[in-house]
């Protein structure tokens, strides 16, 4: 996930891409543009180029999804879009979609906070949920206190889709949310903030050997 308003205001778009760049080579199997003070315009030059990048670099591996702007998720050709508390309803985006609107492949997330959320999702046949927040995190806080591995357990065990773990993850607790039934998580600061190319690298390695542990 990205955050351009931490890399400085000076040449965002530019500073987030490399970041996707760095990502994408490392590993990352999905990167979701999550730029919500980003103007239209700037947001779809950056989602294009994202997705031209996953291409490159990584081709039917790297996949580019949009936080919320399903506009921009389609006319850039991502490969799908994520919905927020505060985006169109998951029921009304994929029905869209699946009217013939969307490539068959597009995907729908949702973010969810409950199990009763996790179940709403699921029935607007949303392909995935983000469930969370897990650990305390500042950018989690206003969705509520943690939810803890226990009930992301539950969520696992009540929805059929993939359940995706985020919020407060690092490299200690991520083998707990794998265990618990979540097939990846989602984070900012543990590879944005990675550090040198060699870093994230071993970062995201790790992830893939404790994904692999688990499956």
């Amino acid at each position: 996930m990205t955050d351009g308003n931490s890399l400085g205001a000076k040449d965002r778009v530019r500073n987030v891409l490399e970041r996707v760049r760095a990502a994408v080579q490392a590993g990352v199997d999905w990167v979701q543009i999550r730029e919500k003070s980003m103007p239209a315009r700037e947001l779809l030059f950056l989602a294009r180029d994202a997705v031209d990048a996953g291409r490159e670099l990584r081709p039917g591996e790297a996949r580019v999804v949009v936080n919320d702007r399903l506009d921009v998720a389609i006319a850039s050709g991502a490969a799908g879009v994520h919905l927020g508390g505060e985006s169109l309803p998951a029921r009304e985006v994929t029905g869209w979609c699946r009217g013939g609107n969307a490539p068959a492949n597009f995907s729908v997330g949702a973010s969810c906070h409950s199990v009763e959320q996790a179940h709403e999702a699921e029935n607007a046949a949303a392909n995935y949920i983000f469930f969370g927040p897990m650990f305390d995190t500042p950018s989690k806080r206003a969705f509520g206190s943690p939810q803890g591995i226990p009930k992301l357990a539950e969520v696992c065990r009540e929805v059929r889709i993939p359940v995706i773990a985020i919020g407060g993850i690092n490299l200690e607790n991520t083998a707990e949310c794998l265990r618990a039934g979540a097939v990846g998580i989602a984070a900012i600061r543990l590879f944005q903030d990675a550090g040198e190319a060699a870093d994230l690298r071993s970062t995201v390695e790790r992830i893939h050997r404790m994904a692999s542990s688990d499956s």
